[in-house]
């Protein structure tokens, strides 16, 4: 893996694709920094060997037009609070105004390119608009994992025009290395948990991790399916009718690869969606008409803890309750617990997925595991065992010379 570990950035000028697609609120002040506070020790560490940073990201779906609700201008200060530096800003990504602020940049200077997605050639992977950012830096390096799995511009087609000179930043590489952790290289036993609402979401990730996996934990409301198709009676939980052949098929393989399955035994039930419903606990297999799933139950929880509590690698994606209503969140944060105690005796804990991040740092638990991944759909493409074009590109030293774009561009 090519970081930039491996590169000394003296005199350097780092064209660095991060993920600063960030929430704002409705004065456009940005309200979670986490992805810039993320992407800081790679810039730190450019900083500090004396090179200079140029920032290129999106924010948004402009859709290929100039949007000033998607200009990040509106992220200039926060990006600058975060890095304790000034950061100058070009009110282009390319062109004349983008070249010039960029030739213009010294050693220590930190410049932010104005969004990418104001043109619609990044969003398509144009070659010739990817020559055009190349040619603002000496230096590629691709920090932003939560973009990794798109094809675009100026995540995969860029790199072409840094044959010998292209790196992964400090978060992706923690980012790939959480994952090998997972699928290749973690410490026994390993176990997956995989919760939210459809089978159908998680089936190639679950083809894809079983042989890497002593144990798979199966929760929320995907479990009602493989509950029903073994025959239970779940009431009005959600189902998906069609794939109960295929859950059956995923325990079959289960047992092939010598992977324990745990689904819950018990679950807390309402009579209507509603955090205000009626609730009981019952045995999962026996849930009454009218009645359905909404958090695992007691029982549960105890069987889940102690597996996780035997676990030394740990992968958790999808909450096992609906955590968005408090009183149907306790299944869920006591899977948090669990996690967090196993952690803290030294098991390894992946959380990636956008419900699984929401809940972890809603509650409190995003310090309590060993990582938190920054890209929810970058992750599941990973874990699906998918290569992404972004790492791709990187890793990828097929490319002896640049295309002929580049010369053209550039003479």
């Amino acid at each position: 893996m090519k970081t930039i570990n491996d590169f000394n950035f003296a005199g350097k000028k780092a064209l660095i694709r991060v993920d600063f697609n960030v929430p704002q609120d409705e004065n456009k002040k940005v309200t979670d920094n986490t992805r810039i506070v993320a992407a800081k020790p790679t810039i730190d560490k450019i900083l500090n060997e004396g090179g200079s940073v140029i920032i290129m990201t999106h924010l948004g779906r402009p859709k290929g037009k100039v949007n000033p609700d998607f200009s990040l201008s509106h992220i200039v200060d926060e990006v600058s609070k975060v890095l304790g530096k000034e950061v100058k800003f070009a009110t282009d990504c390319i062109g004349e105004v983008a070249e010039k602020a960029a030739a213009e940049l010294q050693a220590g200077e930190i410049l932010l390119l104005e969004n990418l997605r104001f043109y619609n050639e990044e969003e398509a992977g144009d070659e010739e608009f990817a020559g055009k950012l190349a040619k603002l830096g000496d230096v590629y390096v691709n920090d932003a994992f939560g973009t990794a799995h798109r094809a675009h511009a100026s995540t995969a087609v860029i790199a072409k025009f840094f044959p010998s000179t292209k790196f992964f930043g400090l978060l992706m590489a923690n980012e790939l290395q959480a994952i090998d952790k997972v699928l290749r290289s973690g410490e026994r036993p390993v176990t997956a948990i995989l919760g939210g609402s459809k089978v159908s979401t998680k089936i190639t990730i679950i083809e894809n991790i079983l042989p890497a996996v002593d144990n798979l934990i199966i929760g929320g409301g995907m479990s009602f399916t493989f509950i029903k198709a073994l025959g239970g009676n779940i009431g009005n939980s959600l189902l998906e009718a069609d794939k109960m052949d295929l859950a059956l098929e995923i325990l079959e393989k289960a047992k092939q690869h010598n992977v324990k399955v745990f689904l819950p035994v018990d679950v807390v039930v309402a009579d209507d969606f509603s955090n205000d419903a009626d609730r009981q606990e019952v045995d999962i297999y026996h849930i009454p008409e009218g009645w359905q799933g909404m958090d695992a139950g007691s029982k549960t929880r105890e069987i889940f803890h102690d597996v996780i509590m035997n676990s030394r690698t740990i992968l958790w994606n999808g909450p096992i309750g609906v955590f968005e209503m408090e009183n149907f969140s306790a299944g869920t944060k006591a899977l948090g617990d669990s996690i967090y105690e196993a952690t803290k005796l030294g098991a390894f804990s992946l959380v990636g997925g956008g419900d699984s991040v929401a809940f972890v740092k809603q509650n409190g638990y995003a310090d309590k595991v060993s990582y938190v991944s920054t890209g929810g759909g970058a992750m599941l493409e990973s874990l699906e065992g998918l290569e992404l074009p972004g790492v791709a590109a990187i890793n990828n030293e097929s490319l002896l010379k640049p295309p002929i774009i580049y010369w053209l561009l550039v003479f």
